[in-house]
């Protein structure tokens, strides 16, 4: 896939790629329903610009509030301050929220396979594109990469854990191994979540994923910059 072929997150990543790493996608999350909290006194938007300078070619923001601690308040103050294209986290279910979503500057939008009928993720796929957000569409089966594909979606992301549980099992990068041979050709894959070590994110590029999105191995790290080269592993 070109960069021309795709909107800013996407190119982004794209290149990234070019430059020879498969791009890392900081998930700028303020709560772990696993973890606790992870921000632990610092002020999220302050760390989204310092991974940027890091080298972050795009952001991710969670915007749930109630399990996950974030706003979209946040996600307006990350997109404000960091440059970047940024990705809108959250349990996406209605037209209005897409709607709110591009009102609140987000490049690409995540919609979750797992938690909506096939009708409705088909309805907010095309909405999503007809006001130009990027849908980001979450898969952690054989059979929703099947409804990823009749999509056309070209930014499918695998979630290594099950988010419907609230990402609190032990899933890791061998979910997007085993589900990266049925991504429809010229899409950009992102693997999500469980991904903790450099031999996680080798496996996860290994397996062919364009980028990986990674959340709490950043927040936990002593050292927020060693973690994030740590992870941006060769492509």
């Amino acid at each position: 896939m070109s960069a021309h072929d795709t909107g800013r997150f996407a190119a982004a990543i794209a290149s990234e790629n070019a430059r020879g790493f498969t791009a890392v996608i900081p998930d700028i999350k303020c709560v772990s329903p696993k973890e606790g909290d992870l921000l632990r006194g610092r002020d999220a938007v302050a760390a989204a610009k310092q991974l940027v300078l890091f080298g972050a070619p795009v952001l991710s923001v969670v915007t749930e509030r109630e399990r996950f601690g974030g706003s979209p308040e946040l996600l307006r103050s990350v997109v404000d301050a960091a440059g970047v294209p940024v990705l809108r986290k959250d349990f996406i279910i209605s037209e209005d929220m897409l709607e709110e979503t591009l009102e609140l500057g987000a490049a690409a939008v995540l919609l979750i396979c797992a938690i909506m009928e096939n009708a409705t993720l088909s309805r907010l796929y095309e909405k999503s594109l007809s006001i130009g957000l990027e849908p980001f569409v979450e898969v952690c089966s054989a059979q929703e990469m099947a409804q990823a594909k009749a999509l056309g979606a070209r930014l499918i992301g695998v979630n290594n854990r099950n988010i419907v549980a609230l990402e609190l099992d032990e899933g890791g990068p061998s979910r997007t191994a085993g589900l990266s041979s049925l991504v429809p050709d010229g899409a950009i894959l992102v693997s999500e979540s469980g991904i903790l070590t450099t031999q996680d994110a080798k496996m996860a590029a290994d397996s062919g994923a364009n980028a990986i999105l990674v959340g709490t191995a950043l927040w936990q790290a002593d050292d927020m910059q060693a973690a994030y080269r740590s992870l941006r592993v060769s492509y």
